[in-house]
């Protein structure tokens, strides 16, 4: 099916050129009523349907009219962020998809740093009590027993981005992180790898553990056995990623390729291996996780997960616009857990292992 390019009308289009709800319910194919309720966050919307109407909107660039919506007598919401990330890629992707999403649906955020350890309970409870209606959760805060259970006493709606395990009453968005791990350690196995290292993340995040579970489903499925010693502990942040490929490349058998649990990591590895005069890939395969930007900017650029940060913050701000304004109308559905796909990123940092003893030193 094709859709004819929307042609401006005088009768529906504002003054300025801007394009209308009634221009994007035309290129969604659907009636304006239904983009008023995926604008609004509303739950009874089928996700096809929001897909194809938040896709007319980034086509036609449209922001919804303020003063119409006010008096329509929907309030702006004003939902709180509460970040502690020590991946700026991953941050400032969270933080665009996020703020655009807002944007879009006319609700007010207001960003909050929050370290971990330094506290971390005091500062969202400052945050709760500047009357924000709901708050969203990135990780490493996700998963952080402290914040999850200031926000269940005090009862504030919240949506948790990237855990692998959210807790009851929180909305949540998230991918299959045991499944995509699994499916690049498969990858590896397949390019010839036996001896895989891995690098793994935080350990106070439940998606850590489940992408170590996945690296070790894979092997188990291909009847290889688990060797504890092929795994180095990272932190997330690339100065672990470059202590923990250290320790791997330091064994006496060394593995020959590491799979790395994100970017930030996976690219040290890339540094330390060029640091032991390895070529990448020809010596060593790098893999990481996330595709975030630092995966695009190294050399050579990484094979990776994809997974849709931006997308996610994007939902996660639209799934607590919904339950916010679904408590406004005296609603009271459970909280959703959105599970979103990943893609599995071929680029320059993976290749059959050499058949050949490698190079450790240059010249």
């Amino acid at each position: 099916m094709t859709t004819e390019p929307i042609k401006p009308r005088r009768s529906n289009s504002r003054q300025t050129g801007a394009p209308t709800i009634t221009d994007v319910a035309r290129l969604a194919q659907v009636s304006p009523m239904t983009v008023s309720r995926v604008i609004n966050a509303e739950s009874n919307v089928r996700a096809s349907t929001r897909e194809a109407v938040q896709a007319a909107i980034t086509a036609l660039n449209y922001a919804p009219n303020r003063s119409a919506r006010r008096l329509a007598g929907a309030g702006q919401l004003r939902l709180g962020l509460l970040f502690s990330n020590p991946s700026d890629a991953y941050l400032s992707a969270f933080l665009l998809g996020s703020l655009e999403q807002a944007s879009r649906a006319d609700t007010q955020l207001i960003v909050q740093k929050c370290e971990l350890d330094d506290h971390e309970r005091e500062v969202a409870a400052r945050l709760i009590a500047s009357g924000v209606d709901g708050i969203i959760l990135p990780p490493p805060l996700c998963d952080s027993p402290l914040v999850l259970d200031l926000l269940r006493d005090a009862g504030v709606p919240t949506v948790v981005v990237a855990t692998s395990h959210p807790r009851a009453g929180f909305g949540a968005v998230s991918i299959d992180d045991r499944a995509a791990a699994r499916e690049m350690t498969q990858h590896l196995l397949d390019l010839g790898h036996q001896r895989i290292g891995f690098i793994t993340g935080n350990p106070n995040l439940t998606a850590s553990d489940e992408r170590l579970a996945g690296y070790r489903a894979a092997l188990e499925g291909r009847g290889i056995a688990f060797d504890a010693d092929l795994v180095a502990h990272g932190l997330f942040t690339y100065r672990s990623g470059l202590d923990a490929a250290e320790e791997l490349l330091d064994r006496d058998d060394p593995p020959t390729a590491v799979f790395a649990s994100n970017d930030d990591m996976a690219a040290a590895a890339v540094a330390m291996a060029h640091r032991r005069g390895l070529d990448v890939p020809g010596d060593f395969t790098v893999v990481g996780f996330d595709d975030s930007a630092i995966a695009r900017t190294i050399w050579p650029e990484l094979t990776t997960i994809h997974q849709p940060i931006a997308e996610m913050s994007r939902m996660g701000v639209e799934l607590l616009a919904g339950m916010l304004r679904d408590r406004r109308n005296g609603g009271s559905a459970e909280p959703q857990h959105l599970v979103l796909g990943y893609t599995l990123i071929r680029r320059q940092s993976d290749a059959a292992p050499r058949q050949r003893p490698r190079v450790r030193q240059r010249g």
